[in-house]
């Protein structure tokens, strides 16, 4: 180690040791960092002047073209400053000042300010989850079987598709989205679920929630009314509140939404949200009757129906039911589907069918969020229909819901009895289960949870949820030896609890 000392030409001289050079350091990288820390930790000063370069060359033994190239290099960072012929000064002000944070904490009188910043739409917006997402374990629901998609199949086509990407196909912009994939997905709706439309009306988003969010905010202001089935999915509703619309819960019963309720809770809603093909979470299907009488209460107010056809694919005997959509005569109906609860959850894709009068300010007011969903997703997407997989895959998935379904209803016979109800489901992958009394549904739930059984009481997915005293079980996602453990720690809890049995009429539905 040796010291040098430098001498400033200037009436503030300072003493500046700078440590030995390492034999297996450069020359360059040397003198950059011992200059710059030197400047960061105070002992060169704001203002003050450095020697020549030459005067730096010859007192550390380094050629002058390197002394020269690390000036250049602080100036550039904004160490340093000055010009030719008239010194070369550490800055007054350092890139640190303006990239590192203050320490000081914020005065309380302006935090406590702030929120009076957001807007009255981000202040009723909730918190958001966040977090890893958890192993899929017993009983999770939304979430399709995962472990059976073909993954290699989807590679290998995706492995294609990039390989004969056009210019085309890497520049299109059509916030419509791809035009083959609308082609198909309006084929197919019409084939498989007796949708009325063309490819035009068929637009690609990110999912249902992005289509009921672009709905929302093309027909509600602030004060209107939207009916909602009571109980459904409560991002559903927090949309709704959050926009500022007064939410109107509307009873389910075994036929579906009643709207004879609805009518009466709401003569002039401005939208109406259903699930008639499988509603959530009670799974019965909306009776014709009803279809019928939702159209015309909705042309008589003239209001909007949404239809959210999360899962009707999922039917195990016969066909799917057909659309509400396709009764529509009025276009009153959009209605809306996702390619992510039947293929895999980070794929992003759905489809909104909106009425022919509606296509261009849905559009323009998709264009201003995010403009399009990914293109090349779509294409893979589109190949993967085209080809028959995609039909091939929900016909495998149709057949292992069904035997997974049989699998927790059994498991529930023989190891609970008549303290769980399971009604009769002929859809989707998940299933309600009412509990006999004096059981609670938020009891069990936290008990079962504590032993890492996901079993969501139904009373939070409504709004007179005292009523709703049973689980929502999902079995889609989880293998048999899963759900027969999360039966086995359903039956621990509940048999330490007293109960009677359920009989025929004790249950809601």
């Amino acid at each position: 180690m040796y010291h040098l000392l430098l001498m400033a030409k200037t009436p503030a001289s300072f003493d500046l040791s700078l440590p030995a050079r390492q034999a297996k350091t450069k020359p360059f990288q040397w003198l950059y960092e011992e200059l710059r820390s030197a400047v960061l930790d105070g002992r060169l000063k704001p203002g003050s002047r450095l020697p020549s370069t030459r005067d730096l060359s010859n007192r550390y033994g380094v050629a002058r073209g390197t002394v020269v190239t690390v000036f250049e290099q602080l100036r550039a960072e904004g160490y340093l400053e000055g010009k030719v012929g008239a010194g070369t000064y550490v800055s007054r002000r350092l890139p640190e000042d303006l990239l590192q944070a203050k320490s000081s904490p914020i005065p309380a009188a302006v935090a406590e300010s702030r929120p009076r910043l957001l807007s009255q739409f981000a202040q009723r917006l909730p918190p958001s989850p966040r977090g890893t997402i958890p192993r899929i374990r017993a009983f999770r629901i939304a979430t399709p079987a995962v472990d059976s998609f073909p993954l290699k199949l989807w590679a290998d086509i995706a492995t294609r598709r990039m390989r004969k990407a056009t210019r085309s196909l890497l520049t299109d912009d059509d916030p419509a989205g791809y035009r083959p994939l609308r082609e198909a997905i309006a084929d197919y709706l019409g084939a498989a679920r007796a949708v009325r439309c063309t490819a035009e009306q068929v637009i690609i988003l990110a999912g249902i929630q992005q289509a009921l969010d672009v709905t929302a905010r093309l027909l509600l202001d602030p004060g209107d009314a939207v009916c909602a089935e009571d109980p459904c999915f409560p991002g559903v509703t927090t949309m709704f509140r959050a926009m500022g619309a007064r939410v109107i819960p509307v009873p389910v019963d075994e036929g579906g939404m009643n709207v004879r309720r609805g009518r009466r809770l709401c003569p002039k809603s401005r939208l109406i949200y259903v699930t008639p093909a499988h509603q959530f979470p009670l799974g019965m299907t909306m009776v014709a009757a009803r279809r019928i009488e939702l159209l015309n209460w909705a042309r008589g107010c003239k209001a909007i129906i949404f239809e959210d056809d999360y899962d009707s694919e999922y039917r195990y005997s016969g066909r799917p039911v057909a659309a509400l959509q396709g009764l529509d005569r009025d276009g009153c109906v959009i209605i809306a589907g996702s390619f992510g609860k039947l293929l895999f959850p980070s794929l992003r894709l759905g489809y909104v069918v909106v009425p022919p009068g509606f296509v261009e300010k849905f559009l323009a007011a998709r264009f201003t969020t995010d403009r399009h969903s990914a293109i090349l997703d779509q294409a893979i997407l589109f190949d993967f229909i085209a080809e028959g997989h995609f039909a091939r895959h929900i016909r495998r998935m149709r057949e292992l819901y069904a035997s997974r379904m049989g699998v927790l209803r059994d498991c529930l016979r023989s190891k609970i009895g008549g303290a769980v109800h399971l009604p009769e489901i002929e859809v989707g992958v998940h299933t309600p289960a009412w509990l006999a009394a004096p059981l609670s549904a938020i009891d069990i739930s936290k008990a079962a949870a504590e032993k890492d059984v996901e079993a969501l009481p139904l009373s939070v997915f409504a709004s007179q949820g005292n009523a709703l005293n049973g689980l929502l079980l999902g079995f889609g996602a989880v293998d048999e030896r899963e759900l027969r453990r999360g039966v086995d720690v359903l039956a621990g809890i509940i048999d330490k609890r007293p109960h009677r049995h359920l009989t025929n009429d004790s249950h809601p539905f």
